[in-house]
């Protein structure tokens, strides 16, 4: 193992000012962990991009590694279950705030942080999904729990043509779902057709608050990534039975409604946490995600770029310039999808 590595290093002045810059980090100060990984490929969540910026206060102690996934291969491990060379994947468990994360060329992590990649998956696409794709996963799956299945009506994705909504639609559409995708973006509904949804909703329709607590049922079921008034609107129009898996809160993390949709129609709000989700659930979903989810589909979500692009991309990200899902790659990208 080398004795130092380059990483993309956040640091903070006595004005609490947070910058970031490629560094060379000596090895020896990463963190604890029985698992050290050569890291392959990264990439963008809208958290990186809080994190990147300073904003919300979500890492404590500077100098500071960002990145919440990772992909790449074990380098050394004394964890019972890993060894050199074996592929893996990471995302949540707080790695990019808490501890450092994956934005450099090596991550030191607890094994138990870390899902063997499964089979159909290659580390790029692993990329291509991380937290945003398996917090896609993770939402059809409470929501299949739930009680949603293909023939039971339309299942509504708000916020469809972000990482987590693009995901969302394909994997729903290949498993055999009625897919109506939500979206402000009007240049975006080729692609979300091209992912499977079979019809569109603009945005507006939904943000404004609800004029009844009860509206006419139409969706079975809906992942919701946007929150506030959206998510006060979706619940009225949610069939008898059916659940909304809460995923999001890009337009406010305040919901107001009645209890009329739980109380006289028995809808369920569902909370979605991929962070600390335990590690047997998360394999299985990452299995479920890599045996059903078209892999053309997911290279049509993905756009990859090289390891010197991420400040960009975490100031894009922030302003919704960012379509489908960014891969990073630590060598130079080969093509616009992430099928390496």
């Amino acid at each position: 193992m080398s004795d130092s590595f380059k990483a993309y290093v956040l640091r903070e002045d006595d004005n609490r000012k947070v910058t970031g810059a490629f560094e060379q980090v000596a090895t020896a100060d990463l963190p604890e962990g029985d698992v050290t990984v050569r890291v392959a490929y990264t990439t963008v969540n809208y958290k990186d991009g809080m994190v990147m910026n300073g904003i919300g206060r979500l890492v404590r102690s500077y100098p500071h590694v960002p990145g919440v996934d990772f992909s790449g291969t074990v380098e050394a491990s004394t964890h019972a279950g890993l060894a050199p060379g074996d592929p893996v994947v990471l995302t949540g468990w707080r790695v990019g705030e808490t501890r450092w994360g994956g934005y450099g060329e090596l991550a030191r992590v607890p094994g138990e942080f870390l899902v063997r990649l499964p089979d159909g998956l290659t580390l790029a696409r692993a990329m291509a999904l991380g937290t945003a794709g398996f917090t896609a996963g993770l939402a059809v799956d409470t929501l299949e729990a739930a009680g949603m299945r293909p023939d039971g009506g339309e299942v509504l994705v708000t916020g469809a043509s972000g990482g987590v909504g693009s995901v969302a639609v394909a994997l729903l559409a290949a498993k055999g779902y009625t897919v109506v995708a939500s979206t402000g973006r009007a240049e975006t509904h080729d692609y979300l057709k091209g992912l499977g949804a079979a019809a569109i909703v603009d945005r507006a329709e939904l943000a404004e608050p609800p004029k009844r607590p009860l509206a006419s049922e139409r969706f079975q079921a809906a992942v919701d990534n946007v929150g506030g008034s959206t998510l006060a609107n979706l619940l009225t129009q949610i069939a008898y039975g059916g659940a909304v898996a809460a995923v999001g809160l890009t337009g406010g993390n305040e919901v107001t409604t009645t209890v009329l949709p739980f109380l006289l129609r028995g809808v369920s709000l569902l909370g979605i946490d991929s962070v600390m989700c335990p590690k047997d659930r998360r394999e299985r979903v990452w299995q479920t995600i890599a045996s059903t989810l078209p892999m053309d589909k997911l290279d049509s979500v993905s756009h990859t770029h090289g390891f010197d692009e991420l400040p960009v991309l975490g100031r894009a990200i922030l302003k919704g310039e960012v379509r489908g899902r960014a891969v990073v790659s630590f060598e130079a990208p080969r093509s616009r999808g992430a099928s390496g």
